[in-house]
């Protein structure tokens, strides 16, 4: 295995000219959090830039923001490509946070993380890719620990409001009831967003990488492939009582009394969670000594909940067979799905919303139930909050943060500090015994 060494030494977080550097702002929604930032920034007291690998189109932006604030005129610019290793090290030291919206981040995003572990640049992305944040766990958690940094994927609608979710229920058991979690459980509520072009190319990658690879099969079939340390076995699913195993199947939930469909977001959403809990477990804590967590998308519990997610479960296995076949697959890049770049009307995501329900248990039996919702798109609206409120966080909340450095989620990195920020940004983070 091929490890990053770190430089000796660093440079010092106080000589840094930058708080944040946005790394992909000219794409549709690294523009979304170049705007957020231009909004929130200077409240928080965020020195920022922008960088990316196209210097006029980066002046465009910076345009674009300076028409809203003249202030702005002035923001700074850094050009790197994300495959340039003297680019990005001379980018990286510069800042405290890298928060980087370019993906797919299998195929552009490695080189970033690594030079931040090397260089103790906290970081923060928007993946939802497994097999990338099991590189990035491989090749840089020993190194970021080194430096004292904090690089924490899956920051943005994947897999915020399932990581902070689970995290607040077993914070609100730890004070409440002074004990852990025996499980949580996520479902989808009411919804209204659109996919974005990066997500279905990430998608249709880690697709695309599973048929060559049997080391990412095996890894997209381990429920616990994120955690710390892969475990003998991995690859076989432990389904004790239906949690660990991925739903595949149309299943009535006795907890919630609803029909359940797959979540297609299960995938990276469960696997860090478990790695938070498993992160806590490592400094003798965790959700609980038996914690369990899955989450699934939820319907009405009459006979119409049943036909939904029965047809819901049918289209989503009808996609994924059509997006395997070459033929199918050119005529859906070519007609149906978005491309990278491409995103929903202001107005849409202005429109859009999300919500996620909790049940949890406690270890003694007690219920909670809790509500994770968003007032705009998910992935775009809410997700430039999220990741632009996590890359403000990190850059500025340190003395607020637990000393725990390496490649973390946002639960393990941030946790109730995080959940408070989203709050005060109009996010509901909501929890309370049933």
């Amino acid at each position: 295995m091929t490890r990053s060494s770190p430089p000796a030494p660093p440079v010092p977080l106080e000589d840094r000219r930058f708080d944040v550097v946005l790394f992909g702002a000219t794409g549709f929604t690294g523009r979304l959090v170049a705007e957020y930032l231009a909004a929130h920034a200077d409240a928080n007291g965020v020195r920022w830039a922008i960088a990316g690998r196209n210097e006029e189109k980066l002046q465009a932006v910076r345009s674009e923001l300076a028409a809203r604030d003249e202030a702005l005129h002035d923001l700074a610019i850094r050009v790197a490509d994300s495959h340039d290793a003297a680019a990005l090290d001379a980018l990286v030291p510069e800042t405290r946070v890298v928060c980087t919206t370019v993906g797919p981040y299998a195929e552009h995003g490695l080189d970033l993380a690594r030079a931040c572990a090397r260089h103790g640049t906290s970081y923060c992305d928007l993946t939802g890719e497994p097999n990338f944040v099991r590189s990035v766990i491989d090749e840089c958690h020993d190194v970021a620990r080194a430096t004292r940094a904090r690089l924490v994927n899956c920051a943005g609608y994947d897999s915020i409001p399932s990581d902070l979710g689970a995290h607040m229920a077993w914070d609100h058991a730890r004070r409440a009831h002074g004990e852990g979690l025996a499980w949580v459980k996520m479902f989808t509520g009411r919804t209204r967003g659109a996919a974005s072009g990066g997500t279905i190319a990430s998608a249709l990658g880690l697709m695309d990488a599973a048929k060559k690879s049997k080391d990412v099969r095996r890894l997209l079939l381990d429920p616990h492939g994120l955690d710390p340390e892969r475990r003998a076995g991995d690859g076989a699913p432990d389904a004790r009582d239906g949690f660990e195993a991925d739903q595949r199947g149309v299943r009535f939930d006795e907890d919630l009394g609803r029909w359940t469909a797959p979540f297609v977001m299960a995938s990276i959403n469960t696997r860090v969670v478990r790695r938070s809990h498993a992160l806590f477990r490592e400094d003798g804590g965790g959700y609980g000594q038996r914690f369990r967590y899955n989450e699934a998308m939820s319907f009405q519990p009459g006979p119409r909940g049943l036909v939904t997610a029965s047809l819901v479960t049918v289209g989503l296995g009808g996609f994924f067979a059509a997006a395997a076949l070459p033929p199918a697959r050119r005529l859906l890049e070519r007609f149906v799905l978005p491309s990278p770049g491409d995103g929903p009307s202001r107005e849409a995501i202005e429109g859009g919303f999300f919500e996620m329900h909790l049940l949890a248990e406690t270890e003694s039996g007690r219920r909670l139930r809790g509500r994770v919702a968003g007032t705009k798109d998910p992935g775009y609206g809410e997700t430039a909050k999220m990741l632009s409120e996590s890359a403000m966080c990190l850059a500025k909340d340190g003395a607020r943060l637990d000393p725990r450095f390496g490649v973390l989620t946002p639960a393990s990195a941030m946790g109730m500090r995080l959940v408070e920020r989203l709050r005060d940004a109009g996010m509901t983070f909501d929890v309370h015994d049933a």
